[in-house]
């Protein structure tokens, strides 16, 4: 099955799934596993929580850069659906 997916909201959900996947994401290690910059990263980041995900920076150590994120809620977004397609998001980010 193909799934036709907008580039924009697939790189949201692939992000949604690295952050529930991977140990303490923060941005230079989301940048280092994606090949995405900075930049793209921090905006994917902001526009999160107006999909209804809650996400929320765990801060670790004096800088304010120090910590990583974490999803605490789902919102109306399928984990399991996310990771079940995750290759098909991976083709329409690549292809967007």
């Amino acid at each position: 099955m193909s799934l036709n997916l907008n580039s924009v909201f697939a790189r949201r959900l692939y992000l949604c799934w690295l952050l529930d996947n991977e140990q303490k994401s923060n941005v230079p290690k989301l940048m280092e596993i994606t090949g995405w910059p900075r930049r793209t990263l921090q905006d994917v980041l902001k526009a999160l929580p107006g999909m209804g995900i809650e996400l929320e920076f765990v801060q670790q150590g004096v800088r304010n850069n120090d910590g990583y994120y974490q999803i605490s809620g789902w919102g109306p977004l399928d984990p399991q659906w996310i990771g079940r397609h995750r290759e098909q998001l991976l083709d329409a980010i690549e292809h967007g």
